[in-house]
């Protein structure tokens, strides 16, 4: 069976990948006790971790990494003899890209279960953390079969599916105070194994979720696609409040005070980005379509924010003509949301394209993600060292992440510095009587 209660504060386990997952997941679970050792084939990144270089920004993150690691219960290596050797337990949290058809890409899971197959000894449980499509446990389990079998060696594992579902700005808290723990097992060692490792996490109530393999990777998609889902709708209510000359703040406040649908994912904006949902509802779909169902729903999905995110030109277009050749158009926010400087799929991307596309020169300000966003752009914009220096010369703000910083602006400076005083917001985050009181064209989202 699985480790006795005793020592459920010090198990250790290998986690295979230092991204945004691996990375949480490995700091987190070290942080209650556990001796953790993570994995990465990228000698600079694991240089940079053991140095407290952090790949990612993500509050709390660095702290917790440098604690643990004076501590010694967290470690880094490139060493996949030793990573192998470490523990019983071995987390997969690789990535899992889009391929050309949208279908997630298995190779780096496949591969990191092939390495384990080749050298494990003894026992191993195979804990797959990464989003990965129903079946995949079965392909992990198949490529351990087949490096074993190379070998002329019987030994027993398990596969298990735990998917993560944290959020990027607010990932640390989530894990160390999770709603809910999924384990996917259809092995009752392992289901002991994952109990132990979680017991730290459940000490006020059961938070541990138990259910078969496949129906543990189909939840992970299931929830992203609902939420996504919740965005779109909520961003197609908005144009519609537009068109009718309703307020869709209100109606927000109507539809959440209801139980059944509540207050989480309702506010309208320029569509949804990151590393997640677009991603997840794209799989989701080509898993669908693989086994012969369509997903209507998800289809109108991603129509609806692949529409919206060209929202904050069009409203620009509207108020400056469809030539934009000579403007500088200034952009607040381009980490797709707050807290984070992700850029993977940033609606700010959509935005900045459809003024570059017309002439317009842009000059951007981001508290985080300047550095990534400039691997992406290059010198395509100017990046701004504050958010009242990316105003200078402009013709209109543009805002397209809610970070804190830009909820309570002093507008009678930024009324000054614009050209003329044209604000069109992507996140809702004014009151438009008042702006409009203060003498601002003021244009958002379903308001």
């Amino acid at each position: 069976m699985g480790p006795a209660l005793a020592e459920r504060k010090r198990m250790k386990l290998t986690i295979v990948g230092t991204g945004y997952v691996g990375l949480v997941t490995g700091a987190c679970l070290a942080e209650v006790g556990n001796e953790v050792l993570c994995l990465d084939v990228d000698a600079s990144k694991v240089a940079d971790l053991r140095a407290g270089i952090m790949p990612i920004h993500e509050p709390g993150l660095e702290a917790l990494v440098s604690r643990n690691q004076q501590a010694g219960r967290l470690r880094f290596t490139t060493d996949v003899d030793e990573a192998v050797a470490y523990a019983t337990l071995q987390m997969i949290a690789v990535g899992t890209p889009p391929g050309e058809n949208g279908a997630a890409d298995l190779q780096h899971v496949v591969a990191a279960a092939r390495q384990i197959g080749r050298r494990m000894a003894d026992y191993k449980i195979i804990v797959d953390k990464s989003t990965v499509p129903v079946g995949t446990a079965d392909k992990v389990g198949e490529a351990i079969a087949e490096e074993l079998a190379g070998r002329g060696v019987q030994l027993p594992y398990a596969v298990v599916s735990n998917p993560e579902f944290l959020k990027e700005g607010a990932a640390v808290e989530d894990f160390m105070r999770p709603d809910r723990i999924v384990v996917g097992s259809d092995d009752e060692r392992a289901t002991q194994w994952l109990r132990a490792l979680y017991q730290p996490f459940q000490r006020s109530h059961e938070r541990l979720v138990l259910m078969d393999v496949r129906s543990a990777e189909l939840t992970k998609y299931a929830a992203n696609a609902m939420l996504a889902t919740r965005i779109s709708f909520m961003n197609e209510m908005a144009n519609l409040a537009e068109a009718l000359q309703a307020d869709i703040e209100q109606v927000r406040r109507g539809i959440g005070a209801d139980p059944r649908i509540g207050y989480q994912f309702l506010y309208p904006g320029v569509g949804y980005g990151g590393s997640c949902f677009p991603k997840d509802v794209r799989a989701l779909r080509r898993t669908a379509e693989a086994h012969g169902v369509q997903l209507r729903v998800l289809e109108a999905v991603e129509a609806a924010n692949d529409a919206q995110k060209h929202k904050l030109v069009i409203k620009l277009v509207q108020r400056l003509g469809a030539s934009l050749r000579g403007r500088c158009i200034a952009l607040w926010g381009l980490a797709f949301k707050p807290d984070t400087d992700d850029m993977r799929e940033a609606p700010s991307l959509t935005v900045i394209d459809g003024l570059l596309d017309r002439g317009a020169r842009v000059s951007a300000y981001d508290p985080t993600a300047s550095k990534a966003a400039r691997k992406l752009l290059g010198e395509r914009i100017h990046y701004a060292a504050s958010p009242m220096a990316a105003l200078e010369g402009a013709d209109a703000l543009l805002i397209a992440t809610e970070w804190k910083e830009f909820r309570s602006p002093d507008f009678d400076a930024i009324k000054r510095t614009l050209k003329r005083p044209l604000i069109i917001d992507g996140r809702n985050l004014y009151d438009p009587a008042y702006l409009r009181e203060l003498g601002f064209v003021y244009d958002a989202i379903g308001r």
